[in-house]
């Protein structure tokens, strides 16, 4: 009977891989390190809504500066481009559940199991505003984005207590669904659409995507000089033509 030991199998196993990678090998030359030479992800484009309609868009627009508020050195959500972030994922695959299993049977699980039922982010979004401004009509008489700070406040605290109970919808989940996606809208790259003119990265001294910062990677406790830098680079790596 043959017997192999364990070293004997990994060493023939990685004379293998040798040999398989050296037989693909190929040079790759990586430096020196030159602008527009990378691809991105394609870039939001200003331009009109592409899911909200305007009464949408108003609401998200003043549910993030609530949950964001501005500040004398930062912009709040509305003006980071949070709804815009949101409005451009709902508007593409993360609206419409893309890459994901939905087809049924959609039996309602824990929270621990993640979404259960076959509306997705889209559709979650459009119901939840809808009820929301029927809630605020009936409570406060306007709509959200007519509200007066104060008002907005206990309205979003009901939410998130789920004191607030919204017809047919689950306020308290689309609370924890719209925080979420405001706070990724804030702190994304400005690609995306939100931290527009990467303000969060700057309130927070985040270098974003710089090619190298070894230098302050040990230096803890430090504020990081430099602006940060996007996917996109900055307008001064690229040369004009004249």
């Amino acid at each position: 009977m043959l017997k192999l030991h364990r070293r004997e199998l990994l060493g023939s196993a990685a004379a293998l891989i040798a040999v398989a990678t050296t037989a693909r090998a190929q040079t790759v030359t990586a430096l020196p390190w030159r602008p527009d030479a990378g691809s991105p992800p394609q870039a939001v484009k200003p331009g009109p809504w592409l899911f909200f309609d305007a009464n949408e868009a108003a609401a998200v627009e003043a549910l993030a500066d609530r949950l964001i508020p501005p500040d004398p050195d930062t912009p709040g959500g509305k003006d980071a481009g949070c709804a815009v972030f949101v409005d451009r994922q709902l508007a593409g695959r993360y609206g419409r559940n893309g890459g994901l299993y939905v087809s049924p049977p959609f039996i309602k699980g824990t929270k621990e199991q993640g979404p259960q039922d076959e509306d997705g982010p889209a559709v979650q979004y459009r119901k939840a505003l809808a009820a929301l401004d029927q809630y605020c009509r009936k409570q406060k008489g306007g709509a959200f984005a007519s509200l007066s700070d104060a008002d907005k406040d206990g309205i979003i605290g009901g939410l998130e207590s789920g004191a607030a109970k919204l017809d047919g919808v689950d306020g308290q989940a689309f609370f924890e669904q719209l925080l979420a996606n405001v706070h990724e809208g804030f702190f994304a790259d400005p690609i995306y659409g939100g931290n527009r003119d990467m303000c969060a990265w700057r309130m927070i001294g985040y270098p974003g995507a710089r090619y190298d910062y070894r230098d302050w990677v040990h230096r803890h406790n430090e504020r990081y000089p430099n602006p940060p830098v996007s996917f996109m680079g900055r307008a001064d790596w690229t040369p004009h033509k004249t």
